[in-house]
C-alpha cells in the first residue's frame, strides 16, 4: 500500500501533471466567471460596484487554487512570499468551502423537487474536484496562522454580504424560502473548511519541514 501511495504522489505532484491541472483549473475558472455573468451584471447595475468581488464565490476560489498551482511551477521564492502563501491559503480553504457548498445546494434543491439536468451533474463533478484537489495539494506549501486568519476574515465578510446584501449565488427556486438555514450552513461551512484544511495541512507534513 505504501508503494502505491508513493507512486500516486509522484504522479500527482509531477511537474507535467501540475501543468495539466493548472490548464484545466484555469479553463474551469474562466467558465465559472462566465457562468456568473448575469449575476455580476445585475449586481453592477442594481446594487454596487464594490460588491462585485464577493459575487462569484466558486470561480474566485478556483482562481486562488489555480494561482497556487502556478506558484508550484515558479521558483520557490514566489510561493514562500507572504502574498504567495496568502493566495495558497485562500485557494485551498475557499475551494473546500465552495466545493462542498455548491454540491450541497444542488442536492438540497433536488430533495425539494428541483429537476437535475446535465449541467447540475457537471457542477457536482467540478466542485467535488475543487475540494479534493485542495486537500491533496495543501501539504506542498508552507502556511502560517496569519494566512488562515486573513482568509477567515474574507470568508466571513463574504458570508455577511451574501446574506445581508443579497449577493449570494443564485439558488434553485425551491430553496429561496430556506435562506436562513442556508446562511447558518454557510457560516458553519466556513469554520469547517478552516479546520479541515488546517488538519490536513498538519497531517500532510508528517513531521517533515515545509518545502522551501
Amino acid at each position: 500500500m505504501t508503494g502505491w501511495i508513493a507512486w500516486l504522489r509522484a504522479l500527482l505532484y509531477h511537474r507535467s501533471m501540475i501543468v495539466v491541472l493548472f490548464i484545466c483549473n484555469l479553463l474551469g475558472t474562466i467558465g465559472g466567471y462566465l457562468w456568473y455573468g448575469e449575476q455580476l451584471k445585475d449586481t453592477y447595475e442594481n446594487m454596487s460596484f464594490w460588491y462585485l468581488p464577493f459575487v462569484p464565490d466558486s470561480p474566485t476560489a478556483s482562481l486562488g487554487f489555480t494561482l497556487a498551482l502556478l506558484l508550484l511551477l515558479l521558483p520557490p521564492a514566489y510561493r514562500n512570499s507572504f502574498v504567495g502563501r496568502l493566495i495558497v491559503a485562500f485557494g485551498m480553504i475557499t475551494s473546500v468551502k465552495y466545493g462542498i457548498w455548491a454540491v450541497t445546494m444542488i442536492f438540497a434543491g433536488a430533495v425539494q423537487g428541483d429537476v437535475l439536468v446535465w449541467q447540475d451533474w457537471m457542477l457536482v463533478t467540478t466542485h467535488l474536484a475543487m475540494a479534493i484537489e485542495a486537500l491533496l495539494f495543501v501539504g506542498l506549501f508552507a502556511l502560517q496562522f496569519i494566512h488562515f486568519l486573513l482568509v477567515a476574515l474574507w470568508m466571513y465578510t463574504n458570508d455577511f454580504l451574501d446574506y445581508h446584501r443579497d449577493i449570494y449565488p443564485w439558488l434553485p427556486g425551491v430553496l429561496r424560502d430556506d435562506l436562513a438555514t442556508i446562511e447558518a450552513f454557510t457560516l458553519s461551512l466556513s469554520l469547517f473548511s478552516l479546520i479541515v484544511v488546517a488538519i490536513v495541512y498538519r497531517w500532510s507534513k508528517n513531521g517533515q519541514p515545509p518545502i522551501r
